[in-house]
């Protein structure tokens, strides 16, 4: 990614203001570093770890580790509780860090709501925020009631701030804001409903996300004067954050290196190694673990998930830019021997988003839609409504839920849906209503879809569901008749999916069942359409299975049909 010669002079302009040096730049834009990522050695740490067989490498965790948790397959729908103070910026994903780039729409929405950075940074958004609405309990209800077996989490995400009451970040919701500790509620709620429950880490992008937090605006009538990230400790004496220190919420500025630059679009594709700050980025890691070991230490949970697009975290690489270590193997490690030691056995893993595939680590598919079956791993695809934190005006529509789920179990992975959780800590009448659908669809369907597996083929037509986040996009997006997805439910059942509703007495085809297929050979022995009491006129032909469809008016959003093959 290039930037223009204006953003250029801005990123200068900026630096002078913070009285930070500037040497020549390479070009314009990302200059290559000073040192070559695959041949820097990898740091390994020495925090300590609890005792156990797993030792901090990916070598031993995958010899260690007994494979795939069944609870997870069985679970297959999951919530994905992805809210916290940047929902108070109503401004969607990023916010916290967007409200620092002063031609970004959230620094507009920011300024118009709070104030000018300077004066009203993000530290005091954290300060104001309150949840009334807030009810961990009423929530994992309506969550299970909707069909959701297992929750993700979150307990930091980019902006620093740790969602319960962290031993090693300050800068927490029950020292700052609401006071609460949400991340214990979220999980005693779980536990009581019987929902698995994990706990999401995306701190890891921390110190190169926060970096617009030093800059200022270049032009206008504040241009020059500086955002609250260059405060200090010092700066708070007598003021509201007093005994905080805002270098423990935005970290340290990096700028000044054109090695690094733009040191805050790292997560678009660049590598490096931070090669100035590497006593910094040996503490920064090594916090970084150590507030992840702090949640597994104190709550007993089914996985971590740590967020990034690279290998893993601290690769030098993409999310991992900036150092080289073992800190994610230290963790994970860790986590897998006090997860022996409390249950005896390790039903748990890691999701790691972009590791190889071994035992003991899952990935993600954020927002996309996969091009087949994926059966080497544990997975999961995972989309949000609308943004990944709240703003008015999504669409939430329930169908483009169903067929998001269906495309993903077809596929051989489970589904994690984020619904946006309102800045108080509630839901809008909408996201309730599509629950609610989901809920039902779910109640109907829900046999071919728990404990699933993908048959030998997935799909059937020509039809895909659009990727991106759930909105006006999928729900408008229109399957047909000839789209169908497969699955085969923990029953040993075939489960046809038609991505569509189809009308009264419509004839649907089946062709990957057509008595000539070499993908099904067996006899079909019956079928019905779930969530009818009819009779299913079904007939078994050459160019595939014919369906005629008896009374689907009390249908939604896509109908499943069980077959029994013998």
């Amino acid at each position: 990614m290039i930037h223009s010669h204006q953003s250029s002079r801005r990123l200068r302009r900026i630096l002078q203001n913070l009285g930070l040096a500037i040497v020549c730049w390479a070009a314009v834009g990302i200059a290559s570093a000073e040192v070559d990522v695959d041949s820097f050695p990898v740091e390994h740490l020495d925090f300590s770890i609890a005792e156990g067989p797993f030792e901090p490498t990916w070598e031993s965790i995958a010899e260690q580790h007994p494979g795939a948790a069944p609870w997870f397959r069985d679970a297959k729908v999951g919530i994905w509780i992805h809210w916290g103070p940047q929902a108070a910026g109503e401004a969607g994903d990023w916010y916290a860090k967007k409200m620092y780039l002063e031609d970004d729409s959230a620094a507009a929405k920011h300024r118009e709501r709070f104030g000018h950075p300077s004066e009203f940074g993000y530290k005091d958004v954290l300060n104001q925020w309150r949840t009334p609405d807030f009810d961990a309990d009423a929530l994992m209800t309506r969550f299970h009631d909707a069909g959701f077996r297992y929750a993700i989490i979150m307990g930091v995400h980019h902006d620093n701030f740790d969602l319960w009451d962290s031993r090693h970040q300050p800068w927490n919701s029950t020292r700052v804001g609401p006071r609460r500790n949400f991340l214990k509620e979220w999980l005693t709620a779980a536990k009581r409903h019987g929902v698995r429950s994990g706990v999401s880490f995306h701190h890891e992008y921390t110190w190169w996300w926060w970096q617009p937090a030093f800059g200022a605006d270049s032009s206008g009538p504040m241009a020059g004067v500086p955002y609250d990230g260059l405060l200090t400790a010092a700066d708070g004496k007598a003021k509201w954050w007093d005994g905080l220190d805002p270098r423990d919420l935005y970290g340290s500025p990096l700028q000044g290196y054109p090695q690094y630059e733009p040191v805050h679009l790292i997560a678009h594709g660049r590598q490096g190694i931070f090669d100035h700050h590497l006593d910094y980025a040996r503490e920064y890691a090594t916090k970084w673990a150590a507030r992840i070991m702090d949640v597994v230490d104190r709550y007993d949970v089914d996985f971590i998930y740590t967020d990034g697009n690279s290998t893993q975290p601290f690769s030098g690489k993409r999310s991992g830019s900036g150092y080289k270590c073992d800190a994610a193997q230290r963790v994970v490690a860790h986590y897998f021997n006090r997860t022996l030691e409390r249950r005896g056995k390790v039903d748990a893993f890691a999701v790691v988003k972009f590791s190889k595939p071994q035992n003991g680590l899952a990935s993600t598919s954020e927002s996309r839609i996969g091009g087949g079956i994926n059966t080497e791993r544990m997975w999961m695809g995972e989309r949000a409504v609308g943004s990944w934190f709240y703003a008015p005006g999504f669409v939430y529509d329930c169908k483009s839920a169903v067929q998001s789920l269906l495309e993903y179990a077809s596929r051989d992975g489970n589904f994690a849906l984020s619904v946006p959780i309102t800045p108080s800590g509630g839901l809008t009448p909408d996201a309730v209503e599509m629950l609610e659908g989901f809920g039902r669809w779910m109640k109907i369907n829900g046999r071919g879809i728990y404990g699933s597996t993908a048959w030998r083929v997935f799909s059937e037509g020509t039809g895909k569901l659009p990727g991106g986040a759930i909105g006006a996009r999928t729900a408008d997006y229109q399957f047909s008749n000839e789209d169908f997805r497969f699955t085969v439910g923990a029953d040993g059942a075939l489960y046809v999916w038609c991505m569509a509703t189809p009308e009264s007495g419509a004839t649907l085809l089946v062709r990957s069942l057509a008595s000539s297929s070499a993908n099904a050979k067996e006899t079909i022995e019956s079928v019905e359409l779930l969530g009818s009491e009819l009779e299913v006129v079904w007939e078994r032909l050459e160019e595939g299975l014919r369906i005629t469809c008896p009374d689907m008016s009390a249908l939604r959003h896509a109908v499943g049909f069980r077959v029994v093959l013998e």
